[in-house]
């Protein structure tokens, strides 16, 4: 039985037009140098209290492969000590105890294993993931993050879906680097 108290929440962040890395998958524009005097900071104290709030991560394997190559480039690994699971079918390199590999029905894994045990979920890439998220029903919120740029085409935020899923719109933040975030409620199902 589903943990009443939990709470699976979408989370990308994309260029303005809707693009979550470029074709090739590679997320060179995250870094801008835009500046927004008006925009909350982001203190190191409150992203650190902000992250101790999730419980555990969920992503593709192609976010994956993206996190592995910062860490490799010295940048970290950002999920910190937090589970993570990995949905692939393809033999990826395990490289820590907290990360596990997923293959199998989605709503059952989200119902049956990380709903009863953890409270707060975010899935944090990549498209293909999220949609199928959303079309599932499992998700309760979707946080956009969206950069000041526009990289004329990529891999999307979300393919595409077979009906409308209506949502609410929660909370809007504009921080001081340009970033935006919107916080959605997911209100159920749309018209078919």
């Amino acid at each position: 039985m589903a943990n009443t108290d939990s709470r699976v929440t979408i989370h990308m962040v994309a260029s303005l037009d809707g693009f979550i890395a470029r074709k090739d998958g590679s997320v060179d524009w995250l870094e801008t140098s835009d500046e927004f005097a008006e925009g909350d900071t982001m203190d190191p104290e409150f992203v650190a209290a902000f992250l101790e709030s999730i419980d555990c991560y969920v992503m593709g394997s192609r976010t994956y492969e993206t996190a592995l190559h910062f860490e490799a480039q010295g940048l970290g690994w950002s999920y910190g000590s937090k589970p993570t699971f990995v949905l692939t079918s393809r033999e990826l390199p395990r490289t820590r105890d907290t990360v596990e590999f997923y293959s199998g029905d989605l709503a059952h894994f989200v119902n049956g294993r990380l709903r009863p045990t953890f409270r707060s979920i975010w899935f944090v890439g990549g498209g293909l993931v999220s949609t199928e998220c959303l079309r599932l029903g499992l998700a309760d919120e979707v946080r956009y993050s969206i950069l000041p740029i526009l990289i004329g085409d990529g891999i999307p935020f979300f393919g595409k879906h077979d009906r409308d899923i209506p949502l609410h719109l929660a909370e809007v933040k504009a921080y001081k680097n340009g970033m935006v975030e919107l916080r959605y409620d997911v209100r159920g199902e749309g018209p078919g």
